[in-house]
């Protein structure tokens, strides 16, 4: 993969975390979150679209559409996953 499609492809799943940020109406803590989310989501679906040879919407060396799918994957587990809280009182010890 060259230089310029690392950085066509760092862009694309920037845009995706910060359009997920702003459909979920995201805190301004969050937006670091997906932002990671997107682009860990968007080299796992690059991964694997290689590995596989998958392709769905490919620019150049990079694989746009299977990329772009797993970050949305990537990104509804991990919205899913902090949308946990602990259970009330569940870190204090009562004796």
């Amino acid at each position: 993969m060259t230089l310029p499609s690392a950085v066509l492809g760092l862009l694309c799943a920037l845009l995706v975390g910060a359009l997920f940020h702003v459909a979920v109406d995201g805190g301004p803590g969050r937006l670091l979150l997906y932002l990671l989310l997107s682009a860990l989501g968007f080299a796992a679906g690059q991964w694997t679209a290689a590995t596989r040879g998958w392709t769905l919407f490919r620019i150049g060396p990079l694989d746009v559409g299977i990329a772009v799918i797993g970050s949305v994957i990537f990104l509804l587990l991990g919205h899913w996953l902090s949308m946990v809280r602990p259970p009330d009182g569940g870190s204090q010890d009562r004796v």
